[in-house]
């Protein structure tokens, strides 16, 4: 599908990443990249190249607040996922979507249909 959207998987644990991509994959999107740590989220986001963003709110303890700055900035659309009350979104990001994990197929389906349009 050459017509398929790219999404960027910002998620530092392996095992969460391959299910994010497998069922990114069932649901028709690509996968543009997944990146584990901040640096490397901001690098992709600067880069562009992808229609929209699956941001985990924390990787190996740092906010990925930077992350979502610049996919604001660059206007690409994206999904927070969190894993509970800890990630308080900053208040520049409260309007924004939240997939809560654990993940199911439909919730990201849904999250992403949210912010593409779909």
């Amino acid at each position: 599908m050459s017509d398929s959207k790219s999404i960027l998987v910002v998620e530092d644990e392996a095992m969460i990443g391959m299910m994010l991509e497998d069922y990114l994959d069932t649901l028709g999107y690509r996968l543009h990249a997944v990146a584990a740590t901040v640096e490397e989220a901001c690098a992709h986001a600067r880069e562009g190249g992808f229609d929209a963003a699956l941001v985990d709110c924390n990787l190996q303890g740092e906010k990925s607040w930077p992350v979502a700055d610049i996919l604001a900035q660059a206007d690409i659309p994206f999904v927070f996922a969190t894993g509970g009350m800890a990630d308080d979104l900053p208040a520049s990001h409260a309007d924004r979507p939240t997939l809560p994990k654990p993940f199911t197929i439909g919730a990201v389906e849904r999250a992403l249909g949210k912010v593409l349009g779909g």
